[in-house]
């Protein structure tokens, strides 16, 4: 009876078992020299065998190469690399791909310098007669581009794309349509890369996509319209004179019966909305691709099938772990605030047209969606004069699918088309929340993230009319009998948490009885969801009532469960918003993450290297708790840290080989240095070498995090800084003159050269002239902040020691200057006494030419505070 009521369990552990069984009998059998010289013959020689366990034996040497081809003697690798050659043409087509995959897994080694004869020999086997020859050939030829395009346009190899480019193309008009596909396929790898070898011969290869656009085959086809859509990004001159044509082309590819050359099309919308031409070239089609791409967003029967669209009610049905997709903790990047703004977050990816996420693959529907978005962002009102007589018909529609489809629709044109929008939205946002008690599960979950994408009209309106109304069913969503709605709601809910803030007070009552029932009704996966929801909340202070839940859940989980991310960056975001409300939960909380942090670097240390390494992402995601709790605490976290080995764990993780690590490392550096530096201070010597190595801007946010923390430690430590100034400077002036650097890291390393020459003017005046105008330009746009004033009183002490290094940039510190909505004023008098004396120095019809040179505003503004 045990295993009747466990079988599930049991057979996945016996299924476990097994794997450990294999895993152990093929190390051992890894151990006998000829080993792999018996897998090679069987999958090359001993046809009595059936394919698949032909194709099974020449996998596992797949594997094996991967992990220890280095130990192969030299006869075995030699035997290996001779019969995979003899046999590329092998009748079979599944043994055919099996030889081409390990030709491939074996060249991706490194062993393309070592095998010579391997790139000509299979352009050889092109000229085969025999058809497996050169399919199979081609095949491994397809694999090695894609695996390893990057060496083969390298001198290296002495440039074999010179030779095996124009080999393809002849190709293109081969007989069979398996090896046009893998003609074109070859050739596609080295778009984007514009390698050298194909922009030679660009204008034939447009032609032979030309001639194969309306191929029989779908993959040729599929392939055109993924060459079409690279070439757009590349190649736009070369396909502009045939434009017209190439959109009515993609109009009906876009309509493809197959689905993947459909998706393919549809990219191509995509990639020309990012064009500067995409208005010039497509708005004369525009009645034709709309009625297109909204007609992709219906869910196909299969899509409806994969999301179990005929189950309504599923809340009691437990989650499929395979289901729930690994949660990835995005390391913290430390930004500075902008005017009108929040966080400046490069890489904000909350807003992405994410409607149903199960269906994880992109699909039509989802591409479709995405490029009307895109589109409505490009065209605007132009656009929304042909989606509105079609948004009337589908809104409305009796069938269930299609006015699913118009609500998502609707969605996808909200940020483009917002404008236009409004005049229609005192009647729609009214439907639309009807919509959330549709009987059609799918229907209430898009209806949420249509909601969440005109939240911030909604909030903007009185808030009886439409926000109250919205936030009573949004809660009843929340509580909602669907999975999927529950957590379209949960997403829905947090987007409206943050466009709303201080309105959401009078409802808190009514939002936290919510939240807190939803904690003993949601399954696994939705728990993920509502820790988000949570840690959004505006005023966190009304939210006391949720940490028993939170910590209940904390204690309940075990150090290696994974949901342990979004529950730590959840206290994250409440112990930052808390502040000492936290207190009485931070010691359990605190000791927990140095134990991660701990248990982790033990077993990186302890673990052998062909072993699989530990997850550091629950190192990574306990250093940024630590960062969210001494933000939090300040001060207070300061008994804490003197209690417990934090900072030899910090000097450790900060020299770790994986970038997000030493990226966590460096921002609790930094949030320990502000919170208590007393017991940072002693480990300075140490940290600020690892510091100025880590200051590299191809690694874009561990740089970041390193050069904030550099400036954070130099306000605390004064003139002390002065050994440290060599170690890191020259490094922060060649990133701040550097091309193309993200905004946040020139940001940051304008402010901490600023707290540098503040701290230690008589180092880094003297290299002024080197960074003066990007420093200028590139705080200009900052709120004022403490952040922003340490660094000006930096620039003007280092022009005070070297006025000559601001002379010929001038006119770009009179700007920064006057960006300053508010400075304090001690600093208000270093501006004036500098635009005095430069004043002064030049003589006033000097200063006049140079003044006239201003845009208005600066002069006005100059004019006013500064009396210049």
């Amino acid at each position: 009876s045990w295993w009747v009521a466990d079988a599930s369990e049991n057979v996945e552990a016996l299924l476990q078992i097994w794997d450990i069984l294999i895993n152990r009998r093929l190390e051992q059998l890894n151990q006998y020299p000829d080993f792999n010289n018996y897998l090679i013959f069987v999958l090359t020689k001993l046809k009595s065998e059936d394919e698949p366990t032909r194709s099974l034996s020449g996998l596992i040497l797949k594997n094996n190469v991967k992990a220890h081809y280095q130990n192969f003697p030299n006869g075995v690798s030699d035997f290996i690399k001779s019969e995979c050659l003899q046999n590329i043409g092998d009748s079979s087509p599944l043994i055919r791909a099996t030889v081409g995959i390990l030709i491939t897994t074996i060249a991706s080694k490194g062993e393309l310098q070592n095998w010579p004869e391997l790139l000509p020999k299979l352009c050889l086997l092109l000229d085969s007669e025999d058809y497996n020859t050169c399919e199979g050939a081609f095949g491994a030829l397809q694999k090695i581009c894609e695996d390893s395009a990057e060496i083969l346009d390298s001198d290296m190899l002495d440039r074999p794309l010179n030779i095996m480019i124009p080999k393809f193309l002849q190709f293109f008009k081969h007989s069979s349509p398996k090896i046009r596909s893998h003609a074109i396929a070859c050739v596609n790898q080295f778009i984007i890369s514009r390698t050298q070898a194909l922009m030679l011969h660009i204008d034939p290869f447009i032609e032979n996509l030309f001639a194969l656009a309306t191929d029989d085959e779908p993959e040729v086809r599929k392939n055109v319209c993924r060459a079409l859509v690279m070439l757009l990004e590349v190649r736009l001159d070369r396909l502009l004179p045939h434009m017209h044509n190439i959109i009515e082309y993609m109009l009906q590819r876009t309509q493809d019966h197959d689905e993947n050359v459909a998706l393919e099309a549809c990219e191509f919308w995509l990639t020309l909305a990012e064009q500067p031409v995409c208005k010039e070239v497509l708005c004369g089609h525009l009645s034709q691709l709309t009625p297109v791409l909204v007609n992709g967003m219906k869910y196909s029967e299969i899509d409806i099938i994969l999301l179990k669209g005929d189950i309504e009610e599923d809340e009691a049905i437990p989650d499929n772990e395979q289901d729930i997709r690994p949660r990835f903790h995005r390391s913290r990047t430390v930004a500075q605030q902008h005017e009108g703004d929040g966080i400046e977050d490069e890489e904000d990816e909350d807003d992405e047209l994410d409607d149903d996420d199960t269906i994880s693959d992109w699909n039509l529907r989802k591409c479709s969606a995405a490029a009307l978005d895109v589109l409505a962002n490009v065209f605007r009102e132009d656009l929304l004069m042909h989606i509105l007589p079609l948004l009337k018909e589908l809104l409305f529609h009796p069938e269930w699918v299609v006015k699913e489809s118009g609500i998502l629709v609707l969605g996808a044109i909200a940020e483009g088309c917002m404008q236009g929008m409004i005049p229609y939205l005192p009647e729609l946002i009214p439907h639309l929340i009807q919509c959330l008690s549709d009987t059609k599960a799918l229907v209430r979950s898009i209806t949420c993230w249509t909601l969440s994408r005109y939240a911030h009209w909604v909030v903007s309106q009185p808030p009886d009319v439409y926000l109250k109304p919205l936030m009573t069913e949004l809660l009843k969503r929340i509580l909602d009998s669907n999975k999927r709605v529950q957590e379209a709601a949960c997403s829905a809910f947090a987007t409206l948490e943050e466009e709303a803030c201080t309105e959401l007070v009078p409802y808190l009552a009514f939002i936290l009885d919510t939240l807190v029932f939803a904690f003993s009704k949601y399954q696994h996966k939705n728990l993920l969801i509502l820790y988000d929801a949570i840690g959004t909340l505006p005023l966190l202070s009304y939210i006391q009532m949720l940490m028993p839940p939170l910590i209940q859940k904390w204690n309940q989980l075990k150090d290696e469960d994974k949901d342990l991310f979004p529950l730590l960056e959840c206290l994250s975001s409440v112990a930052t918003a808390l502040q000492s409300g936290f207190l009485p939960y931070c010691e359990p909380v605190y000791q927990r993450c140095v134990n991660l942090v701990q248990k982790t670097l033990a077993q990186s240390m302890s673990q052998p290297e062909q072993y699989e390494a530990p997850d550091k992402d629950f190192m990574i995601v306990a250093l940024d708790l630590l960062s969210g709790l001494a933000e939090g605490l300040g001060g207070t976290i300061e008994q804490l840290v003197a209690r417990s080995n934090i900072l030899t764990l910090m000097y450790q993780c900060m020299q770790d080989k994986m970038p997000e690590v030493r990226q966590s490392s460096f921002a609790l550096l930094g949030d320990l240095t502000k919170a208590c530096f007393q017991h940072v201070k002693p480990c300075i010597a140490d940290f600020m070498p690892i510091l100025g190595t880590n200051l590299n801007p191809e690694l874009i946010s561990v740089c970041n995090n390193a050069t904030w923390a550099i400036g954070e430690i130099s306000i605390q430590m004064g003139p002390e800084m002065q050994p440290y100034i060599a170690m890191v400077l020259h490094q922060l002036v060649e990133i701040i003159n550097r091309p193309n650097t993200p905004k946040t890291l020139l940001e940051n390393t304008a402010i901490t050269i600023g707290r540098l020459g503040y701290v230690c003017p008589q180092e880094v005046a003297p290299m002024l002239q080197q960074f003066i105008r990007p420093w200028c330009t590139c705080l200009r746009n900052i709120r004022d902040n403490e952040e922003k004033d340490s660094a000006f009183r930096g620039i003007c002490t280092m022009i005070s020691v070297n006025p000559g290094g601001v002379v010929q940039d001038f006119i770009f510190f009179c700007d920064a200057v006057a960006s300053w909505v508010n400075p304090k004023d001690d600093l208000r008098d270093m501006f004036y006494k500098i635009l005095h004396g430069f004043k002064n120095q030049v003589g006033d019809d000097n200063w006049r030419r140079f003044a006239d040179q201003f845009p208005m505003p600066l002069k006005e503004r100059l004019a006013t505070f500064y009396g210049v």
